[in-house]
């Protein structure tokens, strides 16, 4: 059984092949060639944790087996420990051994900013070249690797609630990725004029307004993943030219950012042109004019988690990378 720490996960798996990893698994959950069962969650009330098991299996040329266990147990903070701490249990297809575990933490950011950046490929302007980016949480280092994978962007604008953190954010980004990430103490300034909006928080409303996004602009909602919470606003889906999200069934159920517009008949569910993985398999239409505003909308899937977990054990063990344990 091959183990793989998140720095090894990093030296064998980059955001360019986790990219390409996710439209794959997106394309054959589409073609229904995955089983993705129900998130199993299991409170732990004596700790007042609770632990979260997404299973799944994805057809294929590629077979792939897995599931990651997520823990959250707020309480950890006062022991010094991850507060949502995660592992991925990787499981051969033929055998049904478990062939690798890896640090499921990482393996969280690197397939969500990765899933953003191959609907960003597909949906935004070819000459995008301001990106922006709201909340500098966990999943955020990750979401501007993506954008800035796909897009050769000329800044990126950083916007968070607090704006010493946003200005850190900047300062290690533009170090890292040797880009010019540029703090903004206001929502508005870091939206406006930007081809590509990408929000990543737990806002239980909108992070910005619609009438700061200029024609032509893409939209990625990234951090709202429960009923909820909220970061697209209204206005903005109906007079969105293209909505696409991760899962339908996924956003359905748990974005609030939908939930509560269908429900409340602020928006039609015709608005809604289909899955990311239509989009890849080439049966729906994206983006027809640099005019139109594109949204993208994810709220995860374990499909994801399978599928990139795999490609990193193949990586991991070509490069002969993390410590193989004799069961």
């Amino acid at each position: 059984m091959l183990v793989l720490t998140a720095q090894e996960i990093k030296e064998c798996c980059s955001m360019r092949q986790a990219i390409d990893a996710d439209k794959e698994a997106l394309g054959l959950y589409t073609a229904q060639k995955s089983i993705v069962p129900l998130r199993t969650n299991i409170p732990v009330e004596t700790q007042k944790g609770q632990s979260l098991y997404m299973p799944a299996y994805v057809g294929g040329a590629e077979e792939a087996l897995g599931i990651k266990i997520v823990s959250v147990y707020p309480n950890n903070i006062e022991k010094g420990l991850p507060s949502v701490p995660a592992s991925m249990v990787v499981i051969n297809p033929e055998t049904g051994i478990v062939s690798a575990i890896m640090d499921g933490t990482y393996l969280t950011q690197l397939r969500t900013g990765a899933v953003q950046g191959a609907a960003t490929e597909l949906l935004a302007r070819k000459d995008a070249k301001i990106g922006a980016l709201i909340g500098t949480g966990g999943q955020a280092a990750s979401q501007l690797e993506a954008m800035i994978t796909v897009r050769e962007l000329s800044e990126v604008r950083i916007f968070d609630i607090d704006f010493e953190r946003a200005s850190s954010f900047a300062k290690t980004m533009s170090e890292r990725f040797g880009i010019n990430a540029i703090p903004t103490k206001t929502a508005e300034e870091c939206v406006t004029g930007a081809d590509i909006i990408t929000t990543v928080t737990t806002s239980r409303r909108a992070t910005f307004s619609a009438e700061w996004v200029k024609p032509g602009a893409h939209i990625n909602g990234v951090g709202s993943y429960t009923p909820e919470m909220c970061e697209i606003p209204v206005e903005l889906l109906q007079k969105a030219d293209c909505i696409v999200f991760d899962t339908m069934d996924g956003v359905l159920q748990e974005a609030g950012d939908f939930i509560h517009p269908l429900a409340n008949g602020e928006l039609e569910e015709s608005a809604i042109t289909g899955e990311l993985g239509q989009l890849v398999n080439g049966e729906i239409t994206g983006r027809t004019s640099d005019e139109q505003i594109t949204v993208f909308k994810t709220v995860g899937s374990a499909v994801l988690d399978v599928y990139v977990a795999n490609q990193i054990v193949k990586n991991a063990e070509a490069k002969q990378l993390g410590t193989v344990i004799e069961m």
